[in-house]
């Protein structure tokens, strides 16, 4: 078995602002910066894979200071098309957003990436990133909100949809994977069974 660590990035401005932040390239911010400091320490790992987009190297670099890490291109965040940049709020009479939102936000982006792309591309990189990892090592995974959920909705266990896996800036979820499944010990941070998560629990 391999202990997993699914790291989502550390906070950016536009993060803070609610935008849809997907390809823009942003740095993280004054708090994401302290959020990744936080994890340094806590999270040890044996191989280390990172979306390409800046905050997540960021988020590496500070978490794993002196850690080689390979760059995985696939586990970048979702193309937000025309709805790239902008909140909730600034869209809020958009007819194209409304038809996005009141599908769920499961529907394809105008200009940008459709949900089930996203999915299939992210999983389809985390599993063959995780099939280089010999027998018995851990791994870390520096990634995006998105990314991350798609994962664990595939997965994860126990069994959560797709929004049922989701983790704020700077926080993570741990757990064990089986050669078939990643069983969690921790999400978001916490303890699944209010204790620190061994590997027994998870077999």
């Amino acid at each position: 078995m391999n202990q997993i660590w699914l790291i989502r990035h550390g906070a950016t401005a536009g993060n803070l602002q609610r935008r849809y932040i997907g390809r823009t390239d942003e740095p993280l911010c004054s708090l994401g910066e302290q959020q990744a400091l936080q994890l340094r320490g806590i999270i040890s790992a044996e191989c280390l894979f990172v979306s390409p987009m800046l905050r997540a190297r960021q988020t590496a670099a500070l978490v794993f200071p002196t850690m080689a890490y390979s760059v995985v291109q696939d586990l970048r965040e979702t193309d937000f098309g025309i709805f790239e940049g902008k909140t909730a709020a600034e869209m809020e009479n958009d007819p194209q957003y409304r038809l996005w939102v009141e599908g769920g936000c499961r529907g394809d982006i105008p200009e940008g990436e459709g949900a089930a792309d996203c999915k299939r591309r992210c999983l389809n990189a985390f599993c063959r990133a995780l099939a280089s990892v010999p027998a018995e090592q851990s791994a870390a995974f520096v990634f995006h909100g998105g990314g991350i959920m798609a994962v664990l909705e595939a997965l994860g266990r126990p069994k959560r949809d797709y929004y049922g896996w989701h983790i704020e800036n700077g926080k993570y979820i741990t757990g064990w994977y089986d050669g078939k499944n990643i069983l969690t010990d921790e999400i978001g941070g916490q303890s699944t069974n209010g204790q620190s998560p061994t590997r027994s629990e998870s077999v």
